[in-house]
């Protein structure tokens, strides 16, 4: 290894925690687009061996918790850190001050909204903080959510009624569900005469599934109920355009299928929300109400380098196709779908409709599962645990990863 390569390796393992002995040297470029064609398992093999640091030894399944961050987007990352050290990066090595429109408006292209509407946080917890805090509800007022948001997309909630005397009120959703319109129907029925938020996930952390988050938008918009989506599993699982929704808010985590780094978070606050929500966290410029959605970022100096590696997440997968990324995943997660259900010690989460789901697939067992996970983990599976499984697949999920994974539960089980 060259010393710039060694420096290069250690700066990286510092930056992500990882082993000193990394793949060094320059990343190569992407498989030919024939070999797709030709070969697709051969083309996403080489994806996964020649674009991200994971060693083969590894299996991945908790995208939905933290994403795989590719070679690329490390590339960028440690570019920018350097750079930023010399002082050659041109203006200050931050964000925090800066409205970062360039880097903005990417973002906005990906995910399908205007430059304006969007800010840049550190996750979608910062995000749906910033909107349970920044509205201004009062005693009395009700949020409806559902029984599947993730604890970040209820505690601001929670903590608003603890404070302002405001109310919380669940829907149950069925496990698994019939159909799309069942849940719309949930939810929209639901809406009582002190309604004034409805806050739900647009893909659920804990199971997966894929919420109609246009039609609960649009009903809930004509009876006059403020919409917010916590999106942090949506961008880079599913195709979706945040301007089709008609939601007043929308949270996201690029960090999870989107190939950003850990501190990638995004907040779209529809137009005429912008100058009636609250910043959360404030410095000069938090009142300035010409900056638009740019105004939610005046929050003192943060990692700059996490943002352009953000956008180098973006064009890795612009680069590949996220129409290909899309049906690529889905197709693992199908196959998932086909290896549970086919045993008999395990329940279906995740509904057969795989209008439903995306990449995320959720199981339950009927055995005890406890012997599972120290096997699991003695075959470097990485996965999180429990009576009920969540499993995530990306582009780096080889078929064989869930081969192994339920061939080690059928060892244990069955």
């Amino acid at each position: 290894m060259h010393r710039r390569d060694a420096l290069r390796a250690s700066g990286v393992a510092a930056l992500f925690g990882l082993p000193f002995d990394i793949k060094a040297g320059p990343t190569p470029p992407l498989p030919p687009e024939e070999l797709h064609e030709q070969n697709p398992d051969t083309y996403w093999e080489r994806i996964r061996e020649e674009q991200f640091l994971l060693p083969r030894w590894r299996v991945y399944f908790n995208n939905g918790s933290l994403g795989v961050t590719p070679r690329p987007v490390v590339d960028a990352v440690v570019d920018y850190v350097t750079r930023g050290a010399e002082l050659n990066a041109g203006g200050y090595p931050r964000w925090g001050y800066e409205l970062l429109d360039q880097q903005r408006t990417e973002l906005a292209g990906y995910v399908g909204c205007n430059k304006d509407n969007l800010a840049l946080m550190h996750n979608a917890t910062e995000a749906m903080s910033t909107i349970a805090a920044g509205l201004d509800l009062q005693a009395g007022d009700e949020v409806l959510i559902t029984n599947q948001e993730h604890v970040s997309g209820r505690s601001g909630w929670l903590q608003k009624q603890a404070r302002h005397g405001i109310t919380v009120r669940e829907v149950k959703i069925p496990l698994p569900p019939k159909s799309p319109e069942q849940l719309a129907d949930l939810l929209v029925s639901a809406i009582g005469p002190r309604t004034r938020v409805i806050s739900f996930s647009g893909i659920t952390s804990p199971t997966g599934l894929i919420l109609p988050m246009r039609d609960i938008c649009r009903a809930a918009r004509a009876k006059g109920v403020i919409t917010v989506v916590d999106g942090a599993q949506v961008h880079g699982q599913i195709a979706l355009k945040i301007s089709d929704l008609d939601c007043d808010f929308f949270a996201g985590s690029p960090h999870k299928w989107m190939f950003a780094p850990p501190g990638s978070g995004m907040l779209y606050i529809r137009d005429e929300w912008l100058d009636r929500l609250w910043p959360l966290t404030v410095t000069g410029s938090w009142d300035n109400r010409s900056l638009k959605a740019a105004r939610f970022m005046m929050m003192g100096t943060n990692n700059r380098a996490i943002v352009e590696g953000m956008v180098a997440g973006l064009r890795f997968a612009n680069a590949i196709g996220p129409d290909r990324i899309y049906a690529r995943i889905h197709q693992l997660a199908r196959r998932v779908v086909e290896r549970a259900s086919a045993l008999p010690y395990i329940e279906m989460v995740t509904p057969p409709d795989d209008r439903m789901y995306a990449a995320l697939v959720s199981i339950k067992f009927k055995k005890d599962p406890s012997k599972i996970w120290p096997l699991c983990g003695k075959k470097k599976i990485w996965i999180s645990g429990g009576e009920r499984v969540r499993l995530s697949t990306h582009i780096h999920t080889r078929p064989a990863d869930i081969d192994l994974f339920f061939d080690t539960v059928r060892q244990v089980l069955g």
